[in-house]
């Protein structure tokens, strides 16, 4: 070899060469990114949102919009509604605990977007925009984790945006914003002994196997060794120390429920959706501002009514739970919940077989639930016709739900996006783009 370079010399330059821009590409953030504008100033309500998404569309008829007048064939067994501590106010006979919690959430009776499509469906709910655009826009919990995650200040070891406990996987929840806005996906079962939370939390390995395998891997780092003090060894040895936390730190103390009382976990029930409700709360306690609860099970074509039995007191009692334990804290004012899916089902009952009682997809006129944060309790928003099939009074798009939290969260809905090719993006679409009955003043 010329020039004075050694085999050696040349590898050790090559391995710096990667783990720098391993490093880097991890580490650096966007150009685009960098240059976003601050959020306002104004005072604000809510500092995160706890979303729980009902995935495949609950039925707003045995929920949260009964109509017993309408009949069996609207209703099936279900015609009982109960009354809720709010004079006015009545909801589905199985959701008992959550009627006692009425004055702590308002019901909306009149979301409406006409798509039947899940995929399309799911997309203009979260991010409150029209299909069909060329571009994919960023859903709410994206759009949060940018003005209110790492690039606004947040400091937080926990992402800023998680998802329990599986992907969503509808669509693109960060869109032209890029993976570094997608959601932590925790993956486990919080109602499990021991909660495996992805990359943080493994099953069968103790936290003494995982210090043990950290030591080893310290052992064999002879590259480490040899340049203790270069200074892009030292943020990989940092990144590595802040993964380390999320393992056996503080990180991972947020996802340990055993430190829980007993009577706790038994109030918000012991199954993964009442655990999830559990776990979102501890997150949004230690400043998390997004956090989703992916409750899936509610695309019910057939069989409704006997799902129905079993998903309900479920809902009735994390739901319930959750609001009452974020109002105990202190917690409820600063924190919004918002209960919707990517639409209702169908108000009249598929008797025949194969369907034997199910209910289908609908678009056209559906309920939602916010609380917290800023929206007032105890309030119904809008109404639907005698059988639930149609608006009759105040329409709301999904536009309409999400610059509502957002206006509460402090962040502009009419903002703009910051997009990769710089492109004009705002939060928002435009009266010209889609649909809008306004903001929820009313309820604000």
């Amino acid at each position: 070899m010329n020039s004075g370079m050694t085999r050696r010399e040349a590898l050790r330059r090559g391995l710096l060469g990667a783990a720098a821009w391993m490093v880097g590409s991890r580490l650096r953030l966007p150009t685009w990114a960098a240059n976003l504008s601050a959020p306002p100033t104004a005072k604000t309500k809510a500092k995160a949102v706890i979303q729980i998404w009902m995935w495949g569309g609950p039925s707003h008829l045995d929920t949260f919009d009964p109509k017993p007048e309408a009949g069996r064939d609207y209703c099936g067994d279900l015609m009982k509604p109960i009354e809720t501590n709010v004079s006015g106010i009545r909801i589905g006979e199985l959701l008992p605990m959550l009627a006692k919690q009425a004055d702590k959430y308002a019901i909306i009776r009149s979301m409406t977007h006409g798509n039947n499509g899940h995929e399309t469906a799911s997309y203009m709910v979260q991010t409150g925009r029209p299909a069909g655009d060329r571009q994919v826009y960023p859903c709410a919990g994206a759009v949060v984790s940018l003005f209110k995650g790492y690039d606004a200040g947040y400091k937080g070891m926990i992402p800023p945006y998680v998802v329990l406990t599986t992907p969503q996987g509808r669509f693109s929840e960060a869109g032209f914003l890029g993976p570094r806005y997608k959601p932590f996906v925790t993956g486990g079962d919080p109602s499990q002994s021991r909660f495996a939370v992805e990359g943080i939390v493994a099953q069968g390995i103790t936290d003494d196997q995982q210090r043990a395998r950290r030591e080893l891997l310290h052992q064999l780092d002879a590259l480490g060794q040899a340049l203790p003090s270069h200074p892009q060894l030292q943020v990989l040895a940092k990144t590595e120390d802040m993964a380390y936390d999320m393992i056996l730190g503080e990180g991972a103390k947020v996802f340990d429920l055993s430190t829980e009382k007993d009577e706790v976990r038994q109030a918000y029930g012991r199954n993964r959706f009442g655990q999830s409700c559990l776990v979102a709360r501890r997150l949004v306690e230690i400043g998390v501002p997004y956090v989703t609860i992916n409750y899936g099970g509610w695309d019910t074509h057939k069989t409704h009514f006997q799902i129905m039995r079993q998903k309900l007191p479920e809902l009735d009692r994390g739901f319930a739970t959750l609001l009452q334990d974020l109002y105990d804290r202190g917690l409820l004012e600063s924190t919004i919940v918002w209960w919707s899916g990517e639409f209702g089902r169908t108000p009249k009952v598929d008797w025949p077989a194969p369907w034997n009682g199910g209910r289908g997809h609908h678009g056209k006129c559906f309920s939602a639930v916010v609380a917290g944060g800023g929206f007032k309790g105890g309030q119904v928003v809008g109404a639907s016709d005698e059988r639930g099939e149609d608006v009759k009074d105040r329409p709301v798009y999904p536009c309409d739900v999400i610059g509502s939290m957002y206006q509460l969260l402090g962040i502009d809905p009419h903002a703009k996006l910051p997009h990769p090719q710089g492109l004009e993006a705002h939060l928002l679409p435009t009266s010209a783009e889609a649909k809008s009955g306004g903001l929820l003043t009313e309820i604000m």
